[in-house]
């Protein structure tokens, strides 16, 4: 299986996704540098976690026209396996490759923990190795990453199952999200943008006992073995 994790200037997870990737799972994995214009066969492709663009204007405003983003939303588009960490996740909404979008922090701080989630939908590519309502943990780290959208587009992400992944409660809101929303899929099923980081809860070297996010990074690649073609 072959995957590609797109750095752009201000990306600083790019090298953790690509370790889990090739290291614990074995993809053969790349990093693709955001001025490529053009994309080789992948069966996945990973917008990571960062600051690109140093976050000027919003977050991820100015990545959503960078050169390999034009062959990443075709990919996309041609039901191609697409998911977006923190600041992949934004790109993907400024991109209109998931609706909605991200505002600052209610409390106006950047927020770094770890997070209790319930997972909402595990009959995706991304979660097929959780169970329905599971409670995970995960680490966040964003000062803008209170996901909204109106209530016409909410109860859409409702009637679709789209909603992925919640914060646990109310209370465990970080950020202010609408419904607790930390991750959120389009229709199809092959786009996932999710606010928490798993690469950073993948491995016992850095978080020992935890594996929850090694089992988002095992869905994707059961269901790339069960699924099928590679498309690209």
């Amino acid at each position: 299986m072959k995957a590609g994790v797109v750095t752009f200037p201000g990306s600083n997870c790019d090298h953790d996704v690509y370790n889990v990737l090739s290291k614990i799972f074995g993809f053969d994995t790349d990093l693709i540098w955001h001025q490529k214009h053009h994309l080789k066969d992948y069966d996945l492709l990973v917008l990571p976690g960062g600051f690109s663009y140093g976050d000027y204007l919003r977050s991820g405003a100015i990545a959503r026209f960078a050169k390999i983003m034009d062959p990443v939303i075709d990919f996309a588009l041609a039901d191609g396996l697409v998911l977006g960490i923190c600041n992949g996740f934004q790109i993907l909404l400024e991109s209109n490759l998931l609706p909605g979008a991200m505002k600052v922090n209610d409390n106006l701080k950047f927020v770094c923990k770890n997070v209790r989630l319930e997972v909402n939908n595990n009959k995706t590519t991304f979660t097929n190795h959780y169970r329905e309502n599971e409670i995970i943990e995960m680490p966040v780290a964003h000062g803008e990453g209170n996901y909204y959208i109106d209530k016409k587009g909410l109860n859409s992400l409702i009637d679709n199952n789209q909603i992925v992944l919640r914060y646990a409660s109310k209370s465990e809101n970080p950020n202010g999200s609408v419904e607790n929303i930390a991750g959120i899929s389009n229709k199809k099923g092959n786009i996932l943008g999710l606010m928490p980081h798993p690469e950073r809860c993948s491995e016992d070297i850095i978080s020992p006992g935890r594996s929850d996010g090694y089992r988002l990074f095992s869905s994707i690649a059961a269901g790339l073995k069960a699924g099928g073609e590679q498309i690209g």
